[in-house]
């Protein structure tokens, strides 16, 4: 069975990768950061989220050894001029939480009529140190003016899907893997792997 490692180590992220990655003929080894001798953070750098997720494959697979999948991602708000973007998990500062960085966003768009969003997710598998492919996943909606479902993780309760009326967190994971940015980027990376390999 081939190994990939996953630049994270986001128990949630981790886990959706798998729902994505790991069916069908697709036989994979998926390991997280915390599960390798994988010393060293690299800096997330680029200014997109296709530079950072080369950033992260092209690091760690470096550093490993081991073909890595590097993912980067996050929020676009378009009446924010794409705010938060790459900067999605420090729009509250270093070591901001999850709700810190809901309740800043709340914040900044308590005025704002147009609450059209979208999630963005950028996946690269590199190996030593060199990108082998590269895909970027969008899902559009709209950012809510409160809180809605218990599921997910990051700005999930705020971003509203409208095609089901249910917000990221509202959905099973089942539901989100058929719809997410990273679910569409992934479903590339999957292809990927059936027809070209890892071994």
């Amino acid at each position: 069975m081939t190994e990939l490692l996953l630049a994270t180590r986001n128990a949630g992220k981790k886990r959706e990768i798998a729902d994505s990655l790991c069916s069908g003929a697709v036989l994979l080894s998926l390991l997280s950061l915390d599960e390798v001798d994988a010393g060293g953070e690299v800096e997330e750098s680029g200014k997109t989220f296709a530079e950072n997720s080369r950033l992260k494959a092209d690091f760690y697979s470096r550093l490993s050894g081991l073909t890595t999948l590097g993912d980067d991602s996050g929020l676009e708000v378009l009446a924010l001029g794409g705010r938060p973007g790459v900067r999605s998990a420090r729009y509250a500062g270093a070591g901001a939480s999850d709700e810190m960085r809901i309740e800043k966003l709340l914040a900044e768009m308590k005025d704002i009529t147009d609450r059209r969003a979208r999630f963005v997710s950028a996946v690269c598998i590199s190996r030593n140190g060199s990108p082998l492919a590269s895909f970027i996943g969008t899902v559009e909606g709209e950012i809510l003016r409160q809180k809605r479902g218990n599921g997910g993780f990051g700005y999930d309760p705020l971003f509203l899907y409208p095609p089901l009326g249910k917000t990221f967190a509202e959905l099973s994971l089942a539901e989100k893997n058929k719809i997410s940015h990273r679910a569409r980027a992934l479903a590339q990376a999957r292809e990927f792997i059936l027809n070209a390999g890892l071994g």
